[in-house]
């Protein structure tokens, strides 16, 4: 039995003896799991492993073929205002016109029909967003004239603007150079502690994430293996979850450093 941790009713995201399989092909298999309320967790894994489709589990839109899983102690259903979804990252074309705040704002309107009525309480709620996301300086800019970084702070906000207790971030590193991935994951960890957020993140490089998250799945060879990144991000552990040689370094100042010698960490998945 691959790592795992008790489940509980009182949790964030709890899985037990959960499997999926899509088109007769078994994707993972028996994965345990709970993420408590607040947490910041990576989710990490090889090509195709299942990363995505834990995600899509999560949101009610794929089915398990066994076990069960619950968000907020209840059972999943699709669109679920209670967990924002940010799917991986599209790109705005830079003449599409419409303003970074008007986007936050179609994560309020986005699903009703005709035209938006004015409130002050959903104005408010806007504002709040994009102030709680640093963005405030570029909210009333068209957002394809805004950096990938900015692009990445306005749809953080408008995954969260129905009043999130949930994001599940399905690659939001992607694209971004170094400084912007660790100022986003810095953003992820503080919306965490100040709202008690619970995050689940996707990422296909560890490296610059690993400072901020609280935990790590690892989802590879059919398994899901989940806990603290000094237990998980381990030489050994890794080589036998991916079923190909992967050294874990340390640095002089404790940071963990994962190369793989066959398949990189920094790796472009594509799952299911």
């Amino acid at each position: 039995m691959w790592g795992s941790v008790a489940v509980g009713n009182s949790s964030a995201v709890a899985l037990e003896g959960a499997s999926v399989s899509l088109g007769g092909h078994l994707v993972w298999r028996d994965a345990d799991l709970e993420v408590a309320a607040g947490e910041f967790v990576a989710v990490l894994g090889p090509n195709g492993a299942g990363k995505s489709t834990l995600l899509k589990a999560l949101l009610g839109v794929v089915p398990l073929s066994a076990g069960t899983v619950r968000v907020f102690g209840r059972p999943v259903r699709r669109g679920n205002d209670e967990v924002g979804y940010l799917p991986q990252r599209r790109r705005f074309d830079p003449d599409l016109r419409i303003r970074a705040l008007d986007l936050v704002r179609l994560g309020l309107d986005g699903d009703r029909l005709g035209v938006p009525l004015p409130s002050r309480t959903k104005e408010d709620r806007v504002r709040r967003m994009i102030e709680l996301v640093g963005a405030s300086a570029y909210a009333e800019r068209p957002i394809g004239e805004l950096s990938g970084g900015e692009q990445q702070r306005i749809l953080i906000a408008q995954a969260l603007v129905t009043g999130a207790r949930m994001l599940m971030l399905d690659e939001p590193l992607e694209s971004l150079d170094l400084n912007n991935q660790q100022a986003i994951s810095d953003l992820i960890r503080s919306i965490c502690e100040r709202q008690g957020v619970t995050v689940l993140l996707v990422a296909h490089d560890v490296n610059p994430i690993l400072p901020f998250v609280d935990r790590v799945v690892y989802v590879a060879g059919g398994h899901v293996l989940c806990g603290k990144p000094e237990e998980v991000i381990r030489t050994e552990t890794l080589t036998r979850l991916y079923g190909a040689p992967v050294e874990v370094l340390k640095t002089s100042d404790g940071r963990l450093i994962v190369v793989g010698q066959h398949e990189p960490v920094s790796y472009h998945p594509v799952d299911h």
